[in-house]
């Protein structure tokens, strides 16, 4: 007896490992292959262990991806090559990161809807009272958008269409797998971390003046 056309297809296995190996899964952006990933998830487990790497999946929040293993503690063991290479950030993206972190803490501890949405006027607010104060306004605002970009190629932020006509500006997703990237641990020392934030950029500001003085 023919299957039925309608049967829904096995999940696979390829195509899922593809697809980790590229970046983030969403379920909100292919439930099939989400429904594919719970279904085969010890078999991606396997897989992705001989490639020194391991899965972390988050079904209450809808995402997954890879990661590299831990390095062994013990020194005489040999460290493979990461597969998933660390990706240096620079100072204002790891600033926008943490704020935007912060910000998704406190939009969940209120409730309501589970996305929280900003716009570029928002974040380039949230930022600016770690700056060094200036009158180059626009200079601020270009910074931003290289910087707003940055966060969105990680894969933290998702730039949503614009709706209202032209002049309304596109407003950005914080995506939640940010808080699997900044941990609890890593937010229960925010305040320190931007205290050395603003000593940082103190001491830029002062080292312009001085440059601009001579």
């Amino acid at each position: 007896m023919e299957a039925s056309s309608a049967e829904t297809p096995a999940p696979d296995l390829s195509a899922l490992l593809i697809a980790l190996l590229k970046g983030v899964l969403y379920r909100a952006d292919d439930e099939r292959q989400w429904a594919g990933l719970l279904h085969l998830q010890a078999r991606v487990r396997d897989y992705v262990t001989a490639l020194n790497l391991e899965l972390v999946l988050d079904e209450a929040e809808g995402h997954a991806f890879l990661k590299s293993r831990p390095d062994p503690e013990d020194e005489a063991t040999p460290r493979l090559p990461r597969l998933v290479a660390r990706r240096p950030l620079s100072f204002p993206v790891s600033l926008l990161l943490a704020l935007l972190r912060k910000k998704l803490a406190e939009f969940d501890a209120g409730g309501g809807d589970t996305r929280l949405v900003l716009s570029r006027d928002e974040m380039v607010e949230l930022v600016r009272v770690f700056l060094p104060d200036g009158p180059n306004e626009a200079r601020l605002i270009d910074q931003m958008e290289s910087t707003i970009n940055k966060v969105v190629e990680l894969g933290f932020l998702h730039k949503l269409k614009a709706t209202g006509g032209k002049n309304v500006p596109a407003g950005y997703e914080v995506r939640r797998i940010l808080k699997a990237f900044v941990d609890a641990q890593w937010l229960a020392e925010f305040d320190a971390r931007l205290a050395g934030y603003q000593i940082a950029f103190a001491g830029a500001k002062s080292k312009q003046e001085g440059t601009s003085d001579d």
